[in-house]
């Protein structure tokens, strides 16, 4: 449980020092593994890692459709401004 709270620290630490949309984005990845692996280790904690397991393969598949769209949201970005910072962003209000 402790690294899986490692994981999300450093993935919030990541999320409020980076510019760069592809590094928020693996951050927001980083935090992702911490809470499946939260998941996996309470489910074994409590002696029902089957609930634990259907529950990270369900989180999984809902991760997977966020990342795509993320990802098309980041290129998208990308050919708009020409840059991966964030705080170029503000070109964008229309």
């Amino acid at each position: 449980m402790g690294f899986a709270a490692g994981l999300i620290f450093v993935g919030v630490y990541c999320l409020l020092a980076m510019k760069n949309v592809i590094k928020l984005f693996i951050g927001i990845e980083v935090i992702s593994k911490g809470v499946s692996l939260a998941l996996l280790a309470s489910g074994f904690v409590r002696k029902n890692t089957l609930l634990a397991q259907s529950l990270v393969i369900t989180f999984i598949v809902v991760e997977v459709s966020l990342v795509a769209t993320a990802l098309a949201i980041i290129i998208n970005i990308y050919k708009h401004t020409k840059s991966l910072d964030i705080r170029k962003l503000t070109k964008l209000k229309g």
